[in-house]
């Protein structure tokens, strides 16, 4: 089974896309298991096969270690990997190709914990692939869109896994708008002449730099856009998934 972790800041969108990839590949006849990892989760929009709420709830580590909601998202999250043997054993039960996890909403809580890599050291290393998530009410400026690339970056050496880069809820996005941003991930270029055209400010020559030294380390990296509205760029992210897993060859649909 193959594990892709869906990584992105507060409201990218990680819920409603996982929702949705599951849906397309449902209807391509792929087998995949859903796992909610956010334990301070009020809502998901779909049925999960395993949930960490049903491990850790929020209330009672606020009460048992007299905390507030924030100072216990933080408890719950290394609680949910210093315990990772309770509930990953559930879900190294599943058979089935993929397995879509939704990680916590406030990606600190994933990304930057040291006993996250035993969670994902557990499920297996070499089967793990990560889907970052660029929310456009960020990325939409030239600033923004470093700032997320280095968001990006930064996730990837945490854990020196493959990632994809996704825009997510494309929808949102006027076309012109739409397409600025993907020329921006194709061409470092546009990127740099974006930050450049307008009246340099400190934020600009920082921009520059951070630029600079992610092109130097190869941290730039083509985004494709998604919509869990619309349904789209479901198969940019199966086809990226299955590139690296299995060179291309399509082992799962209508199997």
């Amino acid at each position: 089974m193959r594990y892709l972790y869906f990584i992105g800041t507060a409201g990218s969108g990680k819920s409603t896309l996982v929702q949705a990839f599951k849906e397309w590949l449902d209807i391509q006849g792929i087998d995949s298991v859903l796992v909610n990892l956010d334990p301070g989760a009020d809502f998901i929009p779909y049925q999960a096969d395993v949930d960490i709420r049903d491990w850790i709830n929020l209330a009672d580590v606020m009460r048992d270690h007299l905390l507030g909601p924030n100072g216990a998202q933080v408890v719950a999250a290394d609680l949910m990997a210093l315990n990772h043997r309770e509930w990953t054993d559930v879900v190294k039960e599943f058979r089935a190709d993929y397995c879509l996890i939704d990680t916590p909403g406030q990606m600190e809580l994933f990304t930057f914990r040291p006993s996250t890599n035993a969670i994902i050291e557990e499920l297996g290393v070499e089967d793990s692939f990560l889907i970052f998530l660029s929310d456009p009410s960020l990325a939409r400026t030239p600033n923004g869109f470093v700032s997320d690339l280095m968001l990006s970056g930064i996730t990837q050496f945490r854990f020196g896994l493959p990632i994809m880069n996704v825009i997510s809820k494309a929808d949102i996005l006027k076309e012109e708008d739409l397409e600025e941003m993907r020329e921006w991930s194709r061409d470092p270029y546009a990127l740099y002449n974006a930050i450049t055209e307008k009246e340099m400010t400190g934020q600009s020559v920082m921009s520059i730099e951070l630029f600079k030294a992610m092109e130097t380390v190869g941290m730039y990296k083509e985004m494709y856009p998604v919509s869990a509205e619309e349904g789209t760029g479901m198969e940019d992210i199966y086809s990226i998934v299955q590139m690296y897993f299995e060179g291309g060859e399509d082992i799962g649909r209508n199997a």
